[in-house]
């Protein structure tokens, strides 16, 4: 598994900045950079379960681990969704479960920055290269406004 980190520096304080990461229209607004209509389920509470899923009920679910609002949200990531449903783990699956995917808003003077931090398989690294800054881009746009 490779760790890739990605930042970006945005002109808004930092509960703005959280609001356009995690608010449901705006996480479906900087996520299509990956999947088009793609979505979370989840209480947004720490220790909780959430499920990351595209249009058709397919995606992954995770636990989300640490939680400061304004500050950090840390996910640890557990295995597939199919058709709405957990599934267990298999073999390809047992690859990345346990994986973190972490978001960190630091206040740098008037700037907020993000730095997310995230496990992934070789083979999905050059995805998650071109995609990350796209979604960072968005939520920039966003909490600039």
């Amino acid at each position: 598994m490779k760790k890739l980190t990605f930042e970006i520096e945005i002109n808004a304080p930092t509960d703005k900045v959280w609001n356009a990461m995690w608010e449901d229209e705006n996480y479906k607004k900087w996520t299509s950079a990956f999947c088009e209509g793609s979505y979370a389920k989840s209480s947004w509470k720490q220790g909780e379960r959430i499920h990351f899923l595209d249009p058709n009920g397919n995606g992954m679910y995770s636990e989300i681990s640490t939680l400061v609002k304004n500050e950090k949200m840390y996910f640890t990531h557990i295995g597939n969704i199919k058709d709405f449903e957990e599934q267990p783990l298999d073999e390809d699956t047992k690859a990345w479960t346990g994986a973190q995917e972490n978001y960190e808003i630091i206040k740098v003077g008037n700037l907020s920055k993000v730095v997310v931090t995230l496990d992934i398989v070789d083979e999905h690294a050059n995805y998650f290269l071109e995609s990350f800054p796209k979604g960072l881009a968005t939520i920039k746009e966003i909490a600039e406004k």
